[in-house]
C-alpha cells in the first residue's frame, strides 16, 4: 500500500493558512506510508501534466494532527513519487494542536 490510509475528508479544524503562510514552512521529507489522504479521487490531468506545479507550491501540504499526517494538498505529487518508486517526498508540514 502506498499510503497509511485513504481518507475522504479533513478531520482536523480549519487552519486558515493561505499560500504565503504555507511558503514560510520549510519543506521536510515525509514517508508516503505515513500519510493519510484527505481526498479519494485524483484529477489525472494534474498527475500527467509536464509542469503540474506551475500555479501551485512545489511541495505538498501536510497537516500533522493528533499523531497523524494528513496529505491536504499534493496527492498528485505523492502518487508521482510512488510511481517513480520513491518512498518519501518533500512536503511542508503544519503542526496543529
Amino acid at each position: 500500500m502506498i499510503f497509511k490510509r485513504v481518507g475522504d475528508s479533513r478531520p482536523y479544524p480549519d487552519h486558515g493558512y493561505v499560500q504565503k503562510q504555507w511558503a514560510a514552512i520549510a519543506p521536510q521529507q515525509v514517508r508516503l506510508s505515513d500519510l493519510v489522504t484527505t481526498k479519494r479521487t485524483l484529477d489525472l490531468d494534474a498527475l500527467l501534466e509536464d509542469d503540474s506545479t506551475f500555479y501551485g507550491d512545489l511541495f505538498a501540504h501536510v497537516v500533522s494532527y493528533r499523531g497523524e499526517l494528513y496529505l491536504e494538498d499534493g496527492l498528485h505529487r505523492a502518487l508521482r513519487a510512488a510511481l517513480q518508486q520513491r518512498q518519501t517526498m518533500h512536503a511542508r508540514v503544519l503542526e496543529l494542536r
